[in-house]
């Protein structure tokens, strides 16, 4: 048994990698001259850092890092509401800690003029492809909702030993390259919290939404779930 000082280590850990390598790709790599890596990079790269972040992390915290997916963990039974204050603020420390050292990172460029939207999420005007509030609430709940469906049935006792983090981590890049262009991508309310303090637009006023989405979302999953597929008592 882990104690709470190694999983809160482990989850600022994990949401640290998770927001650093997703948003870092975003912002330092997807435009790059010549061979950026797009759309498809940065829907790989949030799905890779998932990956590698369940095995090394998962063994001593779950691997959740996102506020949402441990709401709907306690939903779906597989995780103690006592432990969830203390989960969530690690997770949205790892992201801010996270984004500031990707400020960092990208103020030191040569010539360099501010940060932009910094990969934050954003609906109307900060949405990607100019999405209104109700499509962006839309995709972000559907999305959360079918992410913690994947996480409860891949890391079900019945599910095959092994694979549950390359599941989610895949499920996380598909979710990436459907919801891109609509909200940036959210599905994980610390991650759009780290990049929202530094953009240069108006995604704190969005952020709510990138809140109450997801976790909405969460446990509308961990319910469907419960309901239709679980046969664990």
């Amino acid at each position: 048994m882990h104690s709470n000082t190694a999983k809160w280590s482990a989850e600022f850990l994990g949401t640290f990698w998770l927001t650093l390598g997703g948003c870092g790709s975003a912002v330092l790599a997807a435009a790059f001259p010549g061979v950026g890596i797009g759309l498809l990079g940065v829907s790989l790269a949030f799905g890779l850092t998932v990956v590698t972040g369940a095995y090394a992390f998962g063994p001593i915290s779950g691997g959740h890092f996102n506020p949402a997916v441990s709401v709907g963990l306690v939903i779906g039974k597989r995780f103690s509401a006592a432990e969830l204050p203390g989960y969530i603020i690690a997770q949205v420390l790892g992201a801010v800690a996270a984004s500031a050292v990707l400020y960092l990172i990208v103020s030191g460029k040569t010539g360099f003029s501010g940060v932009g939207g910094f990969a934050s999420n954003g609906y109307g005007a900060n949405s990607p492809g100019g999405f209104n509030m109700l499509s962006v609430l839309v995709t972000e709940v559907v999305m959360t909702a079918i992410f913690l469906i994947v996480i409860l049935g891949s890391t079900a006792k019945k599910a095959a030993g092994g694979f549950g983090g390359l599941a989610i981590g895949l499920c996380l890049t598909l979710i990436h390259l459907v919801s891109i262009p609509v909200s940036n991508t959210s599905v994980n309310p610390a991650r759009s919290t780290g990049p929202a303090l530094f953009a240069q637009t108006s995604a704190m006023g969005d952020l709510w939404l990138f809140w109450v989405a997801p976790i909405a979302g969460a446990i509308l999953g961990a319910l469907i779930y419960n309901l239709l597929l679980s046969d664990e008592a």
